[in-house]
This record gives structure tokens, sequence and C-alpha cells, in this order.
């Protein structure tokens, strides 16, 4: 569409020079994420403050124009694609760690810092934010909340969900609002905060955040679990998961993807029916007692090899094959479909050796690993050729249809998005889904806000 020219206006003076863009080449870079899709928005705006955010939206409502959040595009889901065009708003230069605060064990922050940094910056306080993504060296807080990202730790800390006290906001209405509190107990009201986190910004544009921070543990260790076959690694996840002691990562690697990672990464990585790569934190005195409850349980029918690392280098060594990973997929498939979804712990041993009779049944290659403490697996769909890519499209419809059967869900930590917005009918009632369009119409009554996501 072509923008009014009074909201161009509005757009140049709100932003001023060098933050608001609509030249081709601009709009392009702004035009896709690590999902691949791409549509061209009209025009780009770089936010510095919340108020500027009140009057964009304000803005666009007037004219039906969308607007489009983003973070760094990291997501995998199309979520920040403008498929209806309007204006895409960066909070990359919204990047400043307002306050540290470890009385308090809180951390306010704009949306656009990124992971990393608040990391690095909360470090020599003694804390950390536990949601930990594999892109957290280049993705935004902003983003993380918007699609509840997580990542290896949550299954001892928890998601964004669980470590973000409040908000700061503006609705697709243009008001701004506050939600949450400054304290880690709170009973007044709806929680608006967790309602916002994983909407993709489709109910409001977040522009602050509480963070709640955590002490860091000044002890880890790293063991390595090879298995016979993927149904051994899996109900080890199971006995791991049902005993006292709570690794901080517990991650699961299948065997083609351990081929995969060998072949790319050579000898470090070993060949085995499955793997699990598993995290154990603590005190230095308390830790010696987790890893042997931890070992005991990873110990069982199928077990060929449990390592547990002395050194650094010897963990950044168990590491390898993880990290082998998505180098190795590239250079198989580089239209790789990635998604991850989410069962109980307990059915971990049916998804596995269900997306296998998927893989041989639509004959495509598909690797699996991820979250295993969770519940939350990464299936890899790599087709080669376009034959290959239709048929890896209709097992993975196969594939959630699975995960719902086995009482799971569409996505941990990725999102929804462009890519599974069909599918949701398949996760949620009817009813359902209607009361979820029925908060959308709340916070965004003319549907600007990152139209054609999340909701089908």
């Amino acid at each position: 569409m072509k923008l009014p020219a009074s909201l161009l206006d509005t757009l140049h003076a709100t932003f001023g020079p060098g933050a608001c863009f609509t030249d081709e080449a601009e709009r392009i870079a702004y035009a896709y994420d690590n999902s691949r899709r791409n549509a061209l928005p009209d025009a780009v705006v770089f936010a510095q403050e919340h108020a500027q955010i009140e009057t964009l939206v304000r803005a666009c409502r007037e004219h039906r124009v969308p607007v489009i959040a983003r973070g760094r595009g990291t997501n995998t889901t199309g979520a920040t694609v403008p498929v209806d065009g309007g204006v895409v708003v960066s909070f990359e230069r919204m990047n400043r760690i307002l306050r540290i605060d470890p009385d308090n064990r809180l951390a306010v922050i704009e949306p656009g810092v990124l992971n990393g940094d608040l990391q690095r910056a909360l470090a020599p306080h003694g804390f950390f934010w536990p949601p930990d993504p594999t892109s957290s060296p280049w993705c935004s807080i902003g983003g993380n909340l918007a699609c509840n990202s997580a990542g290896p730790r949550t299954v001892k800390y928890g998601s964004p969900r669980e470590n973000t006290l409040g908000l700061r906001a503006v609705a697709g209405t243009g008001e701004g609002f506050r939600c949450g509190t400054y304290t880690s107990k709170g009973a007044t009201g709806y929680d608006l905060t967790r309602l916002l986190i994983g909407s993709e910004g489709t109910l409001a544009l977040i522009t602050e955040a509480t963070l709640k921070l955590t002490p860091k543990p000044s002890g880890l260790r790293t063991l390595r679990a090879t298995y016979r076959d993927v149904s051994s690694a899996a109900h080890a996840v199971a006995r791991i998961m049902a005993q006292p002691v709570t690794p901080c990562a517990l991650e699961f690697i299948d065997d083609v993807a351990l081929k995969l990672a060998h072949d790319h990464g050579g000898d470090n990585v070993p060949l085995a029916g499955a793997m699990l790569m598993i995290e154990v934190d603590g005190e230095p005195d308390t830790l010696p007692s987790a890893v042997d409850a931890v070992s005991r349980a990873a110990r069982g029918d199928g077990l060929e090899e449990l390592r547990i690392a002395q050194t650094a280098e010897e963990t950044q060594a168990l590491w390898s094959a993880r990290k082998a990973l998505s180098p190795a997929q590239r250079t198989i498939s580089p239209n790789k479909i990635n998604e991850d979804v989410v069962v109980p712990v307990s059915h971990l041993p049916e998804l596995v050796e269900g997306i296998r009779q998927l893989s041989k049944k639509h004959d495509v290659l598909v690797v699996t690993f991820g979250h295993a403490g969770n519940g939350n697996l990464h299936v890899n769909l790599l087709p080669r050729d376009e034959a290959e890519r239709e048929r890896a499209h209709a097992c993975l419809a196969e594939v959630f249809a699975l995960v719902i059967s086995l009482q799971g869900t569409l996505s941990g930590e990725h999102g929804i998005g462009l890519v599974k917005r069909e599918f949701m009918p398949l996760a949620l009632e009817a009813n359902t889904l209607s009361l979820m369009r029925n908060v959308k119409a709340a916070f965004d009554p003319d549907g600007i806000l990152n139209p054609g996501k999340l909701l089908p």
C-alpha cells in the first residue's frame, strides 16, 4: 500500500532524520526473518522512547495501517514478516539497561537489549536472567518476550513468563499502560504480563520490561550419556526428571543427528543410538551428590557410556556434538524446516518413535534433538529438492497431529507466527480460539498489530 502523506509526515516528525525510511533498500532489510519468508513493509522506523510508540500506533490506527514490532529477526516462524505491508518498528536502538537492582533481584531494560549483553552486565553482580535461547548472543529481550523464547535452562529455571515481573507497553489503541509488579508475589487483578509474553506483538508493543533475576550458581558439572537407541534415551529422560535433583540442562540428540554431527565435527562426536547432554549446577559442596543422583537415573537399560567432565576443556569437548548440529544440517538442506514441539516427558518415547515412523513413511530425512527435560524437541525436516519439500510439508502436518494426540502442543519456544497458524485449530478448541479473538479485539480493536499472525 502507499502510505498517506499525513501519516508519513507524522512518522518523519516523530522519529526524525536517520530513524524513518521508505527507500526500498532499507525496507528490504526488514522484510524477512529467520523463517526465510519475506514481504515488503511500506516504511521502517527505529524507536528510541515509549512516547514515540504511542504516537506511531495512534497515527497508524487512524489510517488502518499495520504496525509490526521487530527485534533482531532471529525467529523461525515468520512472526515479524509484514505480510500486509504497513510500518515495521525496529527496537534495536531502544537498547538501554535502565536499572540493575541486586537487592530486589530485578533489572529494568528496554526491549532492544540483547540477551547476551544483559547476561554480561549481570555477571559482576552475581546474577543471571534464566532464558537462554541458542541465539542469545544476537537475539533481543523483546523478541524473547514476544515468543516466550527460552532455551536449555528452562527445565530448571523456567521461561520468560516465569522470569518477568512486569511490562510497560502500548496497546493497539495507542494507549500506553503498565502491568505486573516490582515484587516476586502479586495477586492484584488479571495477569496481563504473562498474557502479553508469547503474544508475538499482536496485543501490544512492549517498551520496557522488569525482569526477575536469579543468583548465579558457583558450580556446574556436565555429563554425557550415550544409549543403544532413542527409546532407551527417552526413557532415561523420564527417570532423570522423576528424581529430586533437577538438571539445569537436559538435551536429547537422536542417532540421525549424531551421524550428521560426526560427519561434520569429527571423532569428538560419538556415534550411538541416541545421546543425552546433562548439566547440573549448584554450590561446590552439593554438586557431587547431585551428579550422583542424576547419574543413577541416567543409568539403565540401553546405556552405553556415561562420561562426566572434570575440566572446562572436557566440558567443551562433550558439547561438541550439539554445537556441530546446525552447520551440519545446513550442508544438507538450506531449506530445512525447523519446528519445536512439546509433549509431556512421559510421552517422549512415543513421540520419538512416531517421528521415526513418519520419516520413513514420507521418505524425508528428519533430525530430532532439543530440550528433553521439558519434553520440548526440535524436529528438523531436511528436504533436498522440490519433491522432498512437498513430502516434508505433508510429514510435518502428521507430526503436529501426533504431538496433539500425545497431549502435547505446537510450540515450546519458537511461537506460532505465520508458519503454524493454520494448525492452531488442531491444538485449541473453537471456543478457546474465540476467547483469544475477543482478547485480541480488546487490546487491538482495529486489528493493526501484526496482522496475519498467531490466530487462524
